[in-house]
């Protein structure tokens, strides 16, 4: 075996290693029984509840402007495209923690934002801050995952259907959207994901109340602030679990979508 992939395998399987010693490692540590426990508890039940509950409202929401705007950005010519395909990459580049600042001090300090927290619907420690901080987060990752899927169709499909008399709009949803399915669901799983362990935007936008504004990220926050370690474990486990289900799914959409 040559030195060069004696180096790469040596790399991979350090890497492996070093994920599964700290799962394994992690695990050994909690009480089987009191790790049990934890996982029926009524504060785990409830974190798993409104985390899974706002990580597809928030999922649905971004993929709903995710997919017509990464459709503009793959294939629409307009000025200043580069100037917004450049802005796009701010919230991804912000911490979560800058991004859920800025979102409470337009809540807290802006008369638009007051008027919208005080008279249409309060996001400022509430649930509905929860959806908002995990959508200005993981909007603009659905526009990164979507727009190479749209580039990647080859628009001579979309083309031949446009000679046939069909209109650009139903061209999208018979012919660019089927061909993008795979591509779409992988998209849309990740995305959720992302969803499922946002922590900095929304703790500082909804807080981190028990039992009201406890995802599961917030109580695992407050399981390590009351050294309540067993908590904490369980929760790692079931983000684990979610994280595992996760790659296997997309994975499999993946391959799916290079086999059609």
């Amino acid at each position: 075996m040559s030195p060069l992939r004696v180096l790469a395998f040596g790399c991979l399987i350090f890497l492996s290693l070093f994920i599964v010693a700290i799962i394994v490692s992690s695990s050994l540590f909690t009480n089987p029984l009191a790790l049990a426990s934890a996982i029926l508890s009524d504060e785990i039940i409830f974190a798993i509840s409104l985390t899974l509950s706002t990580a597809t409202i928030s999922t649905a929401a971004a993929l709903a402007l995710a997919i017509p705007a990464a459709y503009a950005l793959a294939y629409a010519k307009f000025p200043g495209k580069s100037v917004i395909d450049t802005f796009i990459d701010i919230p991804i580049a912000l911490p979560p923690v800058a991004l859920g600042t800025a979102l409470l001090i337009f809540f807290t300090n802006t008369p638009l934002g007051v008027f919208i927290n005080n008279s249409v619907i309060k996001f400022v420690f509430e649930v509905p801050g929860v959806i908002l901080a995990q959508f200005a987060v993981v909007s603009v990752l659905a526009v990164r995952l979507l727009k190479p899927v749209f580039e990647g169709i080859d628009p001579r499909y979309v083309m031949i259907a446009r000679t046939l008399g069909v209109s650009e709009l139903r061209a999208f949803f018979r012919v660019t959207l089927p061909l993008a399915k795979s591509g779409l669901f992988a998209a849309a799983v990740l995305t959720w994901a992302r969803a499922l362990g946002e922590f900095g935007a929304t703790v500082t936008l909804a807080g981190a109340t028990r039992f009201k504004t406890e995802t599961l990220s917030i109580a695992m926050f407050l399981s390590l602030a009351r050294a309540d370690l067993e908590m904490a474990m369980a929760i790692i486990l079931i983000l684990l679990a979610l994280t595992v289900a996760t790659l296997l799914i997309t994975r499999r959409l993946f391959y799916r979508g290079l086999a059609v």
